[in-house]
């Protein structure tokens, strides 16, 4: 940032456009130059080619937008265009040049000459037809690889703003609480270290391409009750604190987010939209973030619709703004008409709308939006005939070779090995039954944000845009020798029971059986996973676990392999399965790595970011819990998963040796390290995820029985051994004491070091001395991880 200092100006460029001058200083005379009305305009968005007719829609979509007259509206200016790419399909290029010209418009028509700031979702990938369709974030967390992801958010950013994108809506820092929740798939995991370290690391690739990141959704939408979507939730001050906000803090501490997105629910009767202790005395006051806050979308207009603590439109939009709401997405509505003439009578104060503007503004200034040599040709059109459009598709690839590679990559890191009796890996099976509604089905792989099931399932006119192979097609490239029987049983969801006589005889005539369950992804009831498609239980949708029982039933070797957006209860085949592989929505390239890992061509090693169920009903299933949320005498009710958190196998063993305490005691201030060899015991290549657990006996509050507190991936060859080492600082052990203070308390603590949180390995008892002491956000947030040779010098950190 420029110091802020003001320098002399020349007469021909207005302040506000001079980059020699100080951010401040430039913000500070752009907004004493403006009407209320040019304020206003720049605090709202608006959503070109939306539609709100039909029945696609989403929700409340018919009430909340409504027809733009876009040329009455730009003298004043406009603050973003709201996804540009992602509305329709549209050749890359084409969207570009169509972007350009629209700010080159938006620039003209305003006195100041202020372009728009376009966002787009990126949930999965950039969402825009032809680009790559990565793996869910789900699968991002079962990867245990915050370097990898960084990688492809890098990428992911990189073509965004080759387009002329400025901001995307991603990552998604909600922790998992129940799985029912349709927006599971969207999540990082059920633990809120490996959602804020893997959550930071796609901060920090996005932001290093010139993308403002937005932190969503801030919070407490992950624990509405009953796992329904916009649900009120009933957390209290503890849990927020020590679960749900962690993610939230380190993203902008450590990532440098530029942006956040407010939740849509209500905490305890609160929205999160209205809330001023958490938008501006947390997130500002107290963690310093000077960013934009975003409204997620309609979401400042339900304050009045499905909130009620507005009356009118415009109660609504002051809410939004004293509770430190900056811009209201998708499209003008409370921050219209509503908002001039509640500032103009009085009732909402112009100094709120200031606020927001300079904030804006700010941001505008830093990606170069003020400057007087802004160039509304985005990079991918340098040198391009702009005046000859039929030239230019196909010219932009947002599919590239590289982006496939990152794709492959994460989906063969995020593929989780649940259970295996030794059927894994397949050696040239002769007679493959390949049964499942997932078998032979595209776009299997895709979660509810990506472009095809987002908006090219409204386009069915229009090609796909990028090549998905199915896993039919992949298992028939991976075993070119076999005999490959298709048959598609059930639906995903239809109940339909008429094809599983078919599936049977396919498998009795097979030496191995590859059944592919799961999950469709959709939005608002069209799926069984996504935003609006939650789930009354965990139990697999439609007919799939009667199919998958009556394969089970033929007494021939079963693979259960599944495509899903959330975990779920498989009943018998926990135990009767030849192996289950767990796919989380894994993009593109998925079907390859999961044929790759039934081959062997692949060793697995993704551990699950959340708990498999043993039971349809037992929820929530999240591992961190205190220990009356674990099994016990007190209830009939067993809630142990089937598969826990951290949990994965790999075709290699491990053996874990040598535990040395180099320090055992220390101050409420101070640190602990410890030592200990992994060595790869088997005759294949692998990698072992060390996870590190805190387990605090005594506690002045109810913690949970154990949380994650740091990982690390150690990948070995054959007989090869390393000496993992890793420091342990006490602010780790903190936790939100009985006068909301986060504290750090003296006594015995265990550290287990573990292949999952269900599989403890190696166990440290170590004791804190001294005073308790008070730790705020400026605490230590990781353990600091190194390895070298077992027996060889001391490793660098590797955190």
């Amino acid at each position: 940032m420029i110091a802020d200092v003001a320098v002399e100006t020349t007469p021909e460029i207005p302040l506000w456009n001079d980059p020699a001058q100080s951010l401040t200083a430039r913000v500070s005379a752009l907004i004493e130059a403006m009407t209320p009305e040019e304020k206003i305009a720049q605090l709202y968005g608006v959503w070109v080619g939306a539609s709100n007719e039909g029945g696609d829609v989403a929700p409340h979509q018919h009430d909340m937008e409504e027809a733009v007259d876009l040329d009455a509206l730009l003298p004043t200016g406009l603050g973003q265009l709201t996804r540009p790419f992602g509305t329709a399909p549209v050749d890359p290029a084409l969207g570009a040049l169509s972007l350009m010209r629209t700010q080159n418009r938006i620039a003209a028509t305003n006195r100041f000459g202020i372009p728009a700031l376009a966002h787009e979702e990126c949930l999965a990938g950039f969402a825009a037809w032809g680009a790559t369709a990565y793996p869910v974030p789900l699968s991002w967390g079962a990867t245990f690889d915050p370097d990898l992801v960084h990688r492809m958010a890098a990428a992911i950013g990189r073509d965004m703003r080759a387009v002329g994108v400025h901001q995307g809506l991603a990552p998604v820092l909600d922790v998992v609480r129940d799985a029912r929740w349709g927006r599971v798939e969207e999540t990082i995991g059920e633990d809120p270290y490996l959602v804020g370290t893997i959550g930071t690391a796609y901060v920090r690739g996005l932001e290093s391409a010139g993308i403002v990141a937005t932190l969503k959704h801030l919070v407490g939408y992950s624990a509405s009750r009953a796992g329904r979507n916009l649900a009120p939730s009933s957390v209290g001050p503890r849990e927020r604190a020590d679960v749900l906000l962690p993610p939230f803090e380190m993203a902008i501490r450590e990532g440098g987010a530029r942006s956040v997105m407010h939740a849509y629910t209500d905490t305890d009767g609160m929205p999160a939209a209205a809330d001023e202790d958490l938008l501006t005395g947390l997130l500002r006051d107290t963690w310093g973030f000077d960013g934009t806050v975003v409204a997620d979308y309609f979401g400042i207009a339900f304050l009045k619709t499905l909130h009620g603590i507005a009356a009118d439109w415009a109660g609504a939009a002051g809410a939004a703004l004293r509770a430190g709401v900056d811009v209201e997405l998708p499209t003008v509505k409370t921050f219209g008409t509503p908002l001039v003439e509640a500032v103009a009578d009085g009732r909402v104060p112009e100094p709120l709308i200031d606020r927001a503007l300079r904030r804006v503004l700010t941001q505008k200034a830093m990606l170069g939006l003020l400057d007087p040599d802004w160039n509304p040709v985005p990079a991918a059109l340098d040198g391009a005939d702009l005046d000859d459009p039929d030239t230019l598709r196909g010219r932009i690839d947002l599919d590239s070779p590289e982006n496939r590679g990152l794709a492959r990559a994460v989906a063969e890191e995020a593929v989780v090995l649940l259970s295996n009796d030794g059927t894994l890996p397949l050696e040239r099976p002769r007679r493959i039954a390949l049964v499942g509604p997932n078998a032979d089905e595209s776009t299997a792989v895709l979660g509810c944000y990506s472009f095809p099931q987002h908006i090219g399932v409204h386009h069915p006119e229009n090609p796909v845009g990028i090549e998905l192979p199915t896993l039919r097609d992949t298992l028939a490239a991976e075993f070119p020798d076999a005999e490959i029987t298709h048959a598609h049983g059930t639906g995903v969801d239809d109940g339909d029971v008429f094809g599983i006589p078919e599936a049977v005889r396919a498998a009795r005539e097979a030496d191995v059986v590859v059944a592919v369950l799961g999950d469709r992804a959709g939005l608002f009831g069209r799926g069984t996973s996504g935003e609006g498609c939650d789930a009354e239980s965990l139990a697999l949708p439609g007919a799939q676990q009667h199919l998958l029982d009556a394969l089970l039933d033929t007494g021939k070797p079963v693979v259960t392999v599944l495509l899903a957006g959330r975990p779920y209860a498989l009943g018998r085949a926990v135990t009767q399965s030849a192996a289950i592989v767990q796919s989380f929505f894994p993009g593109e390239e998925g079907t390859a790595a999961i044929a790759g890992v039934l081959s062997g061509r692949i060793s697995p090693s993704g551990r699950l970011p959340v708990s498999v169920p043993r039971g349809a009903g037992a929820q929530p299933t999240t591992y961190l819990g205190a220990r009356l949320a674990h099994a016990s005498e007190v209830s009939n009710i067993d809630p142990t998963p089937a598969f826990g958190f951290g949990h994965g196998l790999t075709y290699t063993t491990f053996a874990w040796s040598d535990l040395v305490v180099d320090a055992g005691e220390t101050s409420t201030d101070g640190e602990f390290a410890l030592a200990f060899t992994v060595r790869n015991t088997g005759e294949r290549h692998g990698t072992e995820v060390v996870q590190l657990y805190l387990h605090d006996p005594v506690a002045s509050v109810v913690q949970p029985v154990q949380r994650l507190i740091g990982y690390t991936r150690v990948p070995l060859a054959p007989g090869e051994a390393r000496r993992v080492r890793v420091t342990v600082p006490a602010d780790l052990a903190s936790f939100t004491g009985r006068d909301g203070r986060r504290v750090v308390e003296a006594g015995d603590l265990e550290l287990r070091l573990a292949a999952s949180s269900t599989a403890p390995l190696l166990t440290a008892t170590v004791t804190l001395t001294g005073p308790e002491r008070q730790v705020d956000h400026t605490r230590r947030l990781h353990a600091v991880f190194g390895q070298s040779a077992a027996g060889g010098p001391g490793a660098a950190a590797d955190a």
